[in-house]
């Protein structure tokens, strides 16, 4: 079905989308599946639409900021050359020297929870718990624990106000962290080592090495939205666990079957809601004539419930086949860090499930609103 007017088809920021985004995007997803507005350009709501964007990158480029963006935001061969630099960081060996450091933090946080009392899950949990094991995973000292937690209230605060002028600030001010970690970093030479941003400031793409502008838009991407993301994560999977509370005794009894949960609960609710991408010409998608430079929003939170591919969207099943699961994107742009995040959580997951006997809710959630995903503020009672 074509819709009319472009610009009619609907409005992202209305109160009723932002109050319920992902009951917004499967209607949407129902009604018109590639949908315009001035807000987004072209949103692209179904599974096979998105995965055709995903795998055309000569048609849809990631080229979508005038900023660096590495590698993010770049197609082959660029994307493929700055792929492979950065692919050490998260190889099975760097993961497996993490894997005791994470546990560490996931079950420090779980032992400082309050116990038999409202607690508000986000602030004293989730959001910590981010920002301590990106901290760790990335040499960071603990000293820019409570910065970067200020940093990431403060950056979320003003993306929801879209407040520009407060946000190219924040950019600076986390910039300026990371320069002066590359400084320390460099200074100490080639004896420092065994930390991954010591790798990036001396690592070299073809014959050089990576400048300043390209790491601090490496670890700006693993950090600033990282942070949100995994947070948000931990959120989403706490809610779920509280919701259903024959779950975690099943998972306790069969934790082999943590990893799929935890990726079914994420297919269900996303934690990152969409990415963006740019048509280099025109070409027709889901029925919708795109010209070159049109903007293109790719919703995971729509995707990964399409019942297409999925059937009922909201029924959890430990079968599924992963292939179709779309939480960490697809294609050559596939997350690098996935395996990262899937042990992160996973080790987060068990230590819960270890440390507690019953999560439950203990108010109303109130919901994070676009770009965000997940809860702002989630009240629980922990026993």
């Amino acid at each position: 079905m074509l819709c009319d007017q472009p610009d009619d088809d609907w409005n992202p920021r209305a109160e009723a989308v932002q109050q319920d985004q992902i009951s917004a995007y499967d209607e949407m997803r129902g009604r018109c599946p590639v949908a315009h507005s001035a807000y987004m350009g072209w949103s692209v709501f179904r599974h096979d639409d998105v995965k055709q964007v995903l795998n055309d990158h000569d048609t849809f480029s990631s080229r979508v900021s005038r900023h660096v963006s590495v590698p993010n935001g770049m197609d082959p061969p660029e994307h493929d050359v700055f792929r492979r630099v950065i692919e050490p960081c998260f190889s099975e060996a760097q993961l497996q020297r993490f894997a005791p450091s994470c546990r560490r933090v996931a079950a420090d946080l779980v032992d400082t929870l309050p116990r038999s009392q409202q607690v508000e899950f986000m602030g004293t949990f989730a959001r910590q718990f981010a920002v301590n094991v990106q901290c760790d995973y990335l040499g960071w000292p603990e000293s820019l624990h409570a910065p970067l937690l200020n940093w990431l209230q403060r950056n979320q605060a003003a993306t929801l106000a879209g407040d520009r002028k407060l946000l190219s600030a924040l950019a600076d001010e986390f910039d300026g962290y990371i320069r002066t970690l590359l400084d320390e970093r460099r200074e100490a030479g080639d004896t420092e080592t065994g930390d991954i941003t010591s790798y990036l400031a001396h690592a070299q793409v073809q014959d050089r090495k990576l400048t300043n502008e390209e790491i601090v838009s490496i670890l700006r991407n693993w950090t600033a939205g990282e942070l949100g993301t995994i947070a948000a994560c931990a959120g989403i999977i706490a809610h779920y666990l509280a919701s259903h509370p024959e779950l975690p005794d099943l998972l306790r009894c069969q934790p082999q079957h943590i990893p799929a949960a935890i990726d079914e609960i994420l297919r269900m609710h996303a934690p990152l809601v969409a990415n963006r991408r740019i048509a280099t010409r025109a070409v027709e998608l889901g029925g919708r004539h795109i010209q070159a430079g049109d903007r293109i929003t790719l919703l995971w939170a729509s995707a990964n419930r399409d019942e297409q591919v999925f059937g009922d969207p909201d029924e959890f099943r430990l079968d599924r086949d992963p292939a179709h699961n779309l939480l960490y994107g697809a294609g050559i742009h596939v997350c690098p860090g996935a395996g990262l995040a899937r042990m992160e959580l996973g080790i987060l997951l068990e230590e819960l499930l270890a440390g507690t006997k019953q999560l439950a809710l203990a108010g109303e959630p109130v919901r994070a609103v676009f770009p965000a995903s997940g809860f702002s503020s989630l009240p629980m009672r922990i026993n």
